[in-house]
C-alpha cells in the first residue's frame, strides 16, 4: 500500500510539474513520510528474509558448513553491535522529536510519525539479525557428519 501511495504521488508531482507547469505544493514533503516507512520496513524485511546485499568474499575461501556458520556468527555479532548502537541513537532522536514536536515546513505535519519509522525499523532489524545469529549457533551445535571413503 505504501509503495502505491509513493508511486501515485510521484506520478502526480511529475505530471503537474512538467505537463501542467504547476507543481503541487507540499506533495514532495508528504511523500517523505511513507518513503521513510518504506525504507525502514524494507530493511527489516531484507533482514527477516536474510536477503541483504552482502560482499561475501570470505565465504569463497571457506569450504565447510561449520566454517560458514562461524563466519555467520561473527558477522551477525558485529551487525548486532552496530544495530544496537544505531538503536540507541534513534531512541535519543525519537525522544528529541517527541519533546520538540517538530513540524514539517509546508504542511505542518508532526515529523514524529516519520521519525518513529527509524527506531521501529532498527528494532525489527535487530530482532531478525538475532534470529539469524541463533540459526548459525544451531548449525554449529549439530553433530559433525563423518564420511568414510
Amino acid at each position: 500500500m505504501l509503495i502505491g501511495v509513493v508511486a501515485i504521488t510521484q506520478f502526480v508531482q511529475v505530471f503537474t510539474r512538467y505537463v501542467l507547469q504547476t507543481p503541487v505544493m507540499g506533495l514532495e514533503e508528504a511523500t517523505v513520510f511513507p518513503s521513510l516507512w518504506l525504507y525502514m520496513l524494507g530493511a527489516a524485511n531484507a533482514s527477516r528474509e536474510n536477503s541483504q546485499i552482502r560482499a561475501n568474499v570470505l565465504e569463497i575461501f571457506i569450504h565447510s558448513e561449520r566454517g560458514h556458520a562461524r563466519l555467520g556468527i561473527l558477522t551477525e555479532i558485529v551487525s548486532l553491535v552496530i544495530c544496537g548502537w544505531l538503536i540507541r541513537w534513534a531512541w535519543d532522536f525519537l525522544r528529541y522529536s517527541w519533546r520538540t514536536w517538530r513540524e514539517s515546513a509546508t504542511l505542518y505535519w508532526p515529523t514524529f510519525y516519520a521519525d518513529a519509522a527509524l527506531i521501529i525499523g532498527l528494532v525489527l532489524v535487530f530482532v531478525f539479525t538475532l534470529r539469524t545469529l541463533l540459526d548459525h549457533v544451531q548449525t554449529l551445535r549439530q553433530p559433525v557428519e563423518v564420511t568414510h571413503g
